[in-house]
């Protein structure tokens, strides 16, 4: 990060500064110019504006004072706004127009205003503009203006083009040739050339021109500064260090050289060293309120967040009116190493409040969402700690209900705890929904801050915050929001972009929004047929729609699944057992009991190698067949299908003799054969299942919870089985309806209501 804050700097300042002389006014101007080349803006701008009430026909001094302007806001653009910084500009800009409306260099101006706001159109054409002020020459003696004036005006062209770094050296740098064939003997020029080279990161170029800024100005310390530069982009921190010592050398009251030199040695671990040279600088710029705040942007960037804080604060006790400081100090309470979220977002509220809105940057909003998201990071966990205690709550309650008196003030105890804990959860989760939301909203202002067209192609800044945003409405569970800031950053024009429309029709599914998720699955069918994980998640997307199966979608989605997958069965070995699974059930739930032992006798044959399948497959055949035995009539017809069932089980031990699992259901069935050996029921349940409407439920599931005990309903809605000895809870369930659990007590009838 301080590279980049560095580079804005170290370029800007030379695209920004020359040094022409004029009469003894001039002197005046070459005065205040070193000023600004030596980062004393506030000083620069008064002397500037002394120049104006002085001389307000020089137009020169307008050009001068815009430049100052702006270079300001580049030394600082965490603090500065370019809004405004570009509206005074501008203004100032337009009054050298007005003082001297034959002047090209005011247009120039102007065009770099229209070039950083983003309306090239104007920006070409007040570089037309100025250009009409350069009349064509034939000989350099007779050119007009002056060739000095007209060299520069060109490299001042040049330099127009420069934006956000970057560069279009096609465009620039033909201006800058043609100046240095006019005035070879310029510095400024090639200061111009060196710059616009190290925004192509043409390392060897740059410190070419800026070799040749020192050859014709050597007593300048600018072009010592930004060979040390291109040294430190280079990481080459040993070289850099000899060139900002020179350009101390040349001017021991240079001040940026001392900033820049704390920052090197800072980064090269050489602490002592680096609190010398801040100290020196701090020495220099004593009282100056904006030298000390470029002095903590360089902490900042350095990354010593902690000081960053403690400076602020001294900033701040001495002047509260520069609430910008704010920014800083929020910035790094979230970036420092132990950070504090909650001291960020007082330190951004009070920036919100203090600072005009024109003074907010983009980063501001960005920020603030990122700070939002941290402080409440443990959204999800209490939000699931919340579900998971809602039931535990209920269960609390009927147990309360059916407990003894002797027992009551026990499971009140209980009772009263797990409501006083969902209460603080709720209203936690509460104020945190609150929040995230917030912080999605500062994300939308982020994004468009800088859009006036919102049909415009998107920057990479732009497309960065939209993706940083998807992501956290993924991870917050805001999953529709998701997909539709998804949907935004497709580019139609890649080639394979498959997995993007997979992860917007994911968004759709986990929001819950099907009927979205499934037209973006069909939408990558028809692009690629074939492609197999569209057939994974349209069978899952049409289960969540008819999760009854009342409407017969969805298990041809799952039939076609299996047989895309089937053309490898080694490839797509989990998705075709994920459609086994569903197709077994489905069918063992609707009574073909054949056809559901052909599914998980396939899927027992799939691999040789996987316990995980056999187990599965096994432990649904013993259901299955104790299911059977349930619905079988005679006492004979029972032993064959619980014969199956335990064989089914031991299979299960054979292959893993610790299952927890298939040892309970494998007892179950051992009591059940010995049951109906003897002819007798001991332990034996019944009673009906309804809905809330007295109607019979046919299929509904009674089973004992956490076992493999169960039976279903006929077309009564009754039922009648055995329960293992011990067994506590029954949990009925009915497609369409709320699973219920009821505690087993000594009653042989059980009669249920299920509500929808």
């Amino acid at each position: 990060m301080k590279i980049s804050m560095f580079k804005k700097v170290v370029l800007l300042t030379g695209l920004f500064s020359a040094i022409v002389v004029y009469s003894i006014q001039a002197q005046d101007l070459n005065s205040a110019i070193l000023l600004t080349k030596s980062e004393s803006y506030d000083k620069a701008g008064d002397m500037y504006k002394a120049l104006i009430q002085k001389e307000p026909g020089n137009s020169k001094n307008y050009f001068y004072y815009g430049e100052n302007y702006l270079l300001d806001y580049f030394a600082d653009t965490i603090s500065n706004s370019l809004t405004v910084a570009t509206k005074a500009a501008k203004e100032i800009y337009e009054k050298g127009v007005s003082a001297n409306p034959n002047d090209p260099l005011n247009y120039i101006g102007l065009a770099k205003i229209a070039n950083y706001l983003g309306d090239e159109a104007k920006a070409n054409e007040l570089r037309a503009k100025a250009r009409s002020f350069l009349l064509p020459y034939k000989k350099l003696k007779k050119i007009s203006p002056p060739a000095k004036d007209y060299a520069f005006a060109l490299a001042k062209i040049a330099e127009s083009y420069a934006k956000d770094g970057m560069v279009d050296t096609s465009l620039a740098l033909p201006f800058i040739r043609q100046a240095v064939k006019i005035d070879s003997k310029n510095a400024e020029i090639y200061l111009t050339a060196g710059d616009l080279y190290m925004m192509v990161n043409d390392g060897s170029n740059a410190i070419k021109n800026y070799s040749l800024a020192q050859f014709e100005d050597p007593q300048s310390p600018t072009a010592a500064m930004k060979i040390g530069y291109v040294y430190v982009k280079a990481r080459a921190l040993q070289q850099a260090i000899p060139n900002f010592e020179e350009a101390i050398r040349l001017n021991a009251n240079y001040a940026p050289a001392y900033r820049e030199l704390g920052q090197l040695y800072w980064r090269a671990g050489r602490l002592e060293q680096s609190k010398t040279n801040f100290k020196k600088y701090l020495d220099l710029t004593e009282g100056n309120i904006p030298a000390k705040t470029r002095y903590v942007n360089s902490l900042f960037y350095a990354g010593d967040y902690e000081e960053v804080i403690k400076n602020v604060e001294e900033i701040l006790t001495v002047d509260r009116s520069r609430g910008y400081m704010n920014r800083l100090a929020g910035y790094s309470s979230y970036e420092k190493e132990n950070p504090d979220y909650g001291k960020a977002l007082s330190y951004m509220e009070t920036l919100f409040k203090t600072v005009a809105p024109e003074y907010i940057l983009q980063k501001d909003h960005h920020y603030m969402a990122r700070i939002l998201l941290k402080k409440n990071q443990n959204y999800t966990k209490m939000a699931d700690e919340l579900n998971s205690l809602k039931p535990q709550l209920e269960r609390e309650k009927s147990r309360y209900s059916t407990a003894t008196a002797a027992n009551k003030p026990k499971f009140k105890v209980t009772l009263d705890e797990l409501t006083g804990k969902i209460a603080d959860l709720e209203s936690s989760v509460g104020k945190a929904n609150k929040e995230i939301d917030r912080a999605f909203s500062e994300y939308e202002k982020a994004f468009n801050f800088k859009r006036t067209d919102p049909n415009s192609p998107m920057t990479p800044q732009e497309r960065a915050i939209l993706s940083e945003k998807a992501s956290n409405y993924y991870a917050f569970r805001r999953y529709e929001g998701a997909a539709k800031t998804l949907a935004k950053l497709i580019d139609p024009s890649k080639e394979n972009n498959l997995a993007d429309y997979m992860q917007i029709g994911r968004a759709f599914y986990n929001g819950e929004k099907y009927k979205s998720a499934d037209s973006i699955f069909s939408l990558v069918l028809k692009k690629s047929p074939d492609y197999l994980p569209a057939y994974v998640q349209t069978a899952r997307t049409y289960y969540k729609m008819d999760p009854e199966g009342k409407l017969g979608l969805v298990r041809p989605k799952f039939e076609k699944l299996l047989s895309v997958a089937s053309k490898d069965s080694v490839k797509n070995e989990s998705e075709i057992v994920e459609a086994i699974r569903y197709l077994g059930s489905y069918h063992m739930d609707n009574g073909n009991y054949t056809k559901a032992k052909d599914y998980f006798n396939r899927m027992i044959l799939l691999n040789s190698n996987s316990r995980e399948n056999k187990i599965y497959a096994y432990n649904a055949l013993g259901s299955l067949e104790a299911k059977a035995a349930g619905l079988e009539k005679t006492l004979e017809g029972k032993l064959g299908f619980l014969a199956k069932s335990a064989d089914a089980y031991e299979k299960i031990l054979a292959i893993d003799p610790a299952n927890a699992s298939a040892k309970s259901n494998l007892g179950w069935i051992q009591d059940y054969q010995v049951s109906v050996k003897k002819g007798i029921n001991p332990n034996e349940i019944k009673g009906v299942v309804t809905n809330t409407a007295g109607q019979p439920l046919a299929f509904a599931s009674v089973k004992i919870k956490d076992t493999a005990a169960e039976t279903l309903t006929n077309a009564k809605g009754e039922y009648k089985f055995e329960i293992p000895q011990g067994s506590e809870f029954l949990v009925i369930s009915a497609k369409g309806y709320k699973e219920q659990e009821v505690a087993v007590t000594k009653s042989r009838v059980y009669n249920i209501k299920l509500q929808q």
